[in-house]
């Protein structure tokens, strides 16, 4: 690999005094750096839409949503997929994070995992990858031979692959369906992709994992309305949810809440058509769990 060809590994001249400077101009030059990702991820939205609607057929068909990388990339797929649970209600095995060296490298560096190319193949064959399962390949340097390895094998049995990397004409792109490439240029210090690109990858996956769950209908207008309220906050939570869709009186949420096992979105649905809790629940299911959706189709009846 050679590295200075990458722009994530080149060397930056705004910071080159940086070891040099009191802290707060210090991070006066971090924070503009900072402030060129958003823009660089604005300019591939077109490219994160395509994936998004492809994960969205493929989910619908039964498949999953499925994150693969190295260090820092691996570990914030892994980051995003376990907030899926308990923020829409998924089951743990909708979205999924696979990183070089397994469960041991979130915390510690596992050396030589990500020139594994073979382990990401195998890491994606142990959870049984089919057809309908998406695939994305998160690498800043575009090149880590594990998530190579692993992209190649999604493609091999049909699964849709995506590639997120910060270097554009990077390996990656020899092998997704899609190629998402915000380029945010070298990093402040050189080399640490933990920084920019690893903001910029945070904020796609942000996007991915957010408007796939609005896709499939967990989330009403701007309510998380399938969260597992399994704690006091989210409880708490819970009720506010149903409160802002509802407008309805606090003790008649809770009573309603309580009935459904804190189910959010049943428990909007009958306060807003005052259907029982049998037809409400049929009505969801016909609706394919989209409560706007069920709303409309009790007012058409």
């Amino acid at each position: 690999m050679n590295l200075e060809r990458l722009i994530t590994e080149g060397r930056n001249p705004e910071t080159m005094d940086i070891d040099k400077l009191e802290t707060p101009d210090m991070l006066k030059k971090i924070n503009e750096e900072d402030k060129k990702v958003p823009f660089a991820v604005e300019k591939v939205i077109p490219d994160i839409a395509k994936a998004i609607d492809s994960i969205v057929e493929r989910m619908k068909r039964g498949g999953r949503l499925i994150y693969i990388g190295a260090g820092t990339s691996g570990r914030l797929g892994i980051l995003d997929a376990s907030e899926c649970p308990p923020t829409y209600g998924t089951d743990p095995n909708l979205v999924i994070g696979l990183i070089a060296g397994g469960d041991k490298a979130i915390r510690n560096a596992v050396e030589g995992a990500e020139d594994n190319k073979k382990a990401g193949k195998e890491d994606l064959a142990n959870i049984n990858l089919t057809c309908n399962d998406s695939v994305v390949g998160i690498a800043a340097s575009g090149r880590t031979p594990y998530v190579i390895g692993g992209l190649e094998y999604a493609k091999s049995v049909g699964a849709f692959t995506i590639g997120l990397s910060c270097n554009p004409d990077a390996g990656l792109s020899d092998i997704a369906d899609v190629m998402i490439t915000p380029v945010v240029g070298p990093e402040v210090i050189m080399g640490s992709t933990r920084m920019k690109a690893g903001t910029a990858q945070k904020l796609v996956l942000n996007m991915i994992s957010t408007c796939t769950m609005i896709k499939i209908g967990k989330v009403y207008s701007n309510l998380m309305v399938d969260v597992q309220a399994n704690n006091e906050k989210l409880i708490e939570r819970a009720k506010r949810i149903v409160k802002l869709a509802t407008g309805e009186d606090d003790t008649i949420i809770e009573k309603v809440l309580q009935k459904t096992h804190y189910n959010v979105k049943l428990t909007i649905l009958m306060l807003v058509t005052g259907l029982d809790e049998k037809r409400a629940k049929r009505l969801l299911n016909e609706s394919n769990g989209y409560i706007a959706k069920a709303i409309m189709a009790n007012e058409r009846r």
